[in-house]
């Protein structure tokens, strides 16, 4: 992959402008997979007759849930493989492009009504996701020098993107649905990641030196991962832990079926990847930083593990035991209730941004793990107004939505304090030619953090929901300061990624206070 930067980029508000081209592709880019995602189980528990949205598949509850779960999971997961390919294949500029190509493809398909075109074009979905998404977010790093103050500034304001495509598409697809019918979304999906093509397309002169590495035989940032497997043979350690995980895979695959057994022999093999990733490392200082980086994946599992209950057991709960009526004039629908998230982020990114942005400036501890870690102790507290809800249901038989909007934006803080500092904490850590693997590897532990969410969500069936959003506080609040704890030894194995971070020149500092107002 390339780190290559532009020095001389032309900015915008203090950010160079090919931020924006990346910014307005992702938007698209999330719009339509928001839309298709909240589209996807209603249209398949849809009946096939009867409806005025037109037929739907007419699957069960249970059908409908196995293959969203899947689904999203994988869209994830693929984010590893699109991350090989560029950092083998294409380069990230490349992927990014190729990705936009069958996403677009993915949602044409999904306009016809026959059952292949369904499974098409979900599977063009994730194949497109999986190219385009970890390696349009090691773009955004590309953009900056080595030490730019205005890096985590520039992925809060990427993030701004995602959440936008995500509040429009919450807003709008439903309404197309309404009208016109289920494959009028699906089409509507598509439409507006043509947009998000046509933009990135139109923005390649302002993304020169971005991503656009090409491997090349003899090239020291060659990657070859056919060389890094058969050298796990020659390496006893780390071939032993390989059996026991290919065992476990195994065990898994009798118990639980195939689809899981499959997923954790791709597992095992990721998992020795970064085994032999690891020890062919050429210095202790990128191993130490190598290390971190995957125990801050934990954080990220555990965060999404809690958080994505917004879309699972919060959902339900806001569904059967919130009272939803505005003052006597409108019951809220409780697909509404997932725009809080998505509108407070556009609402609070920047700003809280440029509050760790501020701190850093006047030495005060502002790392990247201290940052993830706060924000998994504030997505915690958020489920402290879900334990209040669930005891005021117990009560009176209903609860107030107002905790569910505390809820929201309690988790919205702690998600701006991790997700796009994570993204950004990986431009610094991960090694130069493993950076697009290692940026589908996070995207692969959020996916996996969407199915910890599911198994919780699940368990609140035979335990209830107050015992089940009092475990997640008291859970993520104990593993946020246990982080905190050991803060400075992980530190102290960072080598300074960060300490070099400053403003570098006045211009430089100047871009930054007009980007902060």
């Amino acid at each position: 992959m390339s780190t290559t930067v532009q020095h001389n980029q032309k900015e915008l508000w203090g950010q160079p402008i090919g931020l924006y081209i990346l910014f307005l592709t992702e938007m698209w880019e999330r719009f339509s997979y928001y839309g298709m995602r909240a589209l996807l189980v209603l249209y398949m528990t849809t009946a096939t007759i009867g409806d005025e949205r037109g037929a739907g598949l007419g699957w069960t509850s249970k059908e409908a849930l196995a293959l969203y779960g899947w689904y999203t999971m994988l869209v994830y997961v693929m984010s590893i493989p699109g991350g090989m390919i560029a950092d083998k294949i294409l380069g990230q500029k490349k992927a990014v492009l190729l990705g936009a190509i069958v996403l677009c493809l993915g949602h044409g398909v999904l306009v016809m009504t026959d059952i292949w075109a369904f499974y098409t074009g979900l599977g063009l979905v994730i194949l497109g996701v999986g190219l385009l998404k970890p390696n349009i977010s090691t773009m955004v790093g590309g953009l900056y020098k080595e030490g730019d103050i205005r890096r985590d500034k520039g992925f809060s304001i990427f993030y701004i993107g995602i959440n936008l495509g995500s509040l429009l598409a919450t807003m709008i697809i439903g309404g197309v649905v309404a009208k016109w019918g289920w494959h009028a979304g699906f089409g509507l999906a598509g439409i507006v990641m043509v947009l998000g093509l046509i933009n990135y397309l139109y923005g390649q002169k302002y993304l020169q030196g971005v991503g656009d590495f090409m491997p090349s035989k003899g090239d020291d940032n060659e990657v070859s991962y056919g060389q890094l497997y058969s050298k796990l043979f020659s390496s006893p350690v780390q071939l032993l832990f390989a059996g026991v995980l290919l065992a476990a895979s195994g065990i898994g695959w009798y118990f639980l079926g195939w689809g899981y057994g499959l997923l954790f022999l791709f597992l095992t093999a990721i998992a020795s990847l970064l085994m032999m990733i690891y020890k062919e490392l050429d210095s202790q200082m990128f191993k130490d930083r190598f290390m971190v980086l995957l125990l801050s994946f934990i954080m990220v599992i555990i965060f999404w593990g809690a958080f994505e209950q917004a879309g699972g057991l919060m959902n339900l709960y806001t569904e059967t035991n919130t009272d939803r009526n505005f003052f006597g004039l409108w019951t809220i629908p409780t697909v509404m209730f997932q725009s809080l998230n998505a509108g407070f982020i556009i609402l609070f990114a920047t700003l809280i941004a440029s509050i760790w942005a501020k701190r850093k400036l006047k030495g005060k501890e502002a790392s990247s793990l201290f940052k993830m870690a706060l924000g998994i102790i504030i997505m915690g507290f958020g489920f402290l107004f879900m334990v209040f809800a669930a005891m005021e249901f117990e009560n009176s038989g209903t609860s107030s939505m107002i905790w569910l909007v505390l809820a929201y934006l309690f988790h919205t803080i702690g998600e701006l304090c991790i997700s796009p500092v994570a993204l950004s904490f990986i431009t610094k850590l991960a090694p130069v030619k493993y950076a697009s693997l290692m940026m589908g590897v996070y995207f692969a532990a959020t996916g996996l953090g969407n199915k910890v969410a599911g198994i919780v969500g699940e368990s609140a069936s035979e335990y209830g929901e107050l015992t089940i959003f009092s475990g997640i506080v008291i859970f993520t609040v104990v593993i946020g300061l246990l982080f905190i704890a050991i803060l400075k030894p992980l530190k102290r194995l960072t080598h300074g990624a960060e300490e070099s971070e400053r403003v570098l020149k006045n211009e430089e500092a100047e871009g930054f206070e007009l980007a902060d107002n």
